[in-house]
């Protein structure tokens, strides 16, 4: 009987001490993204782009920090540029390939297998790669891009089970072009499908 009670107060115990302790995820995640090169100097269209990568996410009481990397493809198309006042008929289009790091603060409702989370937090973009095609009647030097940016997501998911869905718009802050004479930034929209491993 004493070894009984003292088995029942230590499951008890654990129990309690797991209940107090911040829950722990991680998973996969890939999905797709619009992306357009916002710039007030040339008409631009948005570029179809992807994301693969891994996220992670630590909370308790319904709040959470979930830091994030994956692999992106972004960029934009221009059309007719304004040049110091002149018109330069063409175009354009430039296409990043980015490692991608978003550090978000969320809040989830509902139950742990079926939720609805609201998040938002700032992201660093590592460019590793940009391919750059113009067709221009002149030199327009709007292709000479930084290694890095800064931005900001905001966005809503959904869990069941295992498997989440979120939808989050990304705003750039950072002019990602090096001269700063052609303001470009980088803007969003993603949409990705997640599984978590554990």
């Amino acid at each position: 009987m004493k070894k009984l009670i003292t088995t029942t107060v230590i499951l008890l115990t654990a129990f309690a001490v797991r209940a107090q302790l911040p829950s722990f995820d991680l998973g996969l995640k890939a999905g797709v993204n619009l992306a357009t090169l916002q710039a007030d100097w040339a008409s631009t269209e948005n570029r179809l782009g992807y994301q693969v990568g891994a996220w992670a996410r630590v909370g308790g009481a319904g709040f959470y920090v979930q830091p994030e990397v994956y692999l992106g493809s972004k960029g934009g198309k221009f059309g007719n540029i304004d040049a110091d006042g002149t018109t330069v008929s063409g175009s354009g289009k430039v296409n990043f390939t980015t490692l991608d790091i978003p550090v978000l603060l969320g809040n989830k409702i509902g139950m742990d297998k079926l939720n609805i989370r609201f998040m938002a937090g700032p992201i660093v973009s590592f460019i590793l790669k940009n391919d750059f095609e113009e067709n221009y009647n002149m030199g327009t030097n709007v292709n000479d891009y930084k290694n890095q940016t800064i931005g900001a997501q905001l966005g809503a998911g959904v869990d069941v089970g295992n498997i989440s869905v979120d939808l989050r718009y990304e705003k750039g802050l950072s002019n990602i072009e090096k001269s700063g004479k052609y303001d470009q930034k980088q803007n969003l929209w993603h949409l990705s499908l997640g599984y978590k491993l554990f």
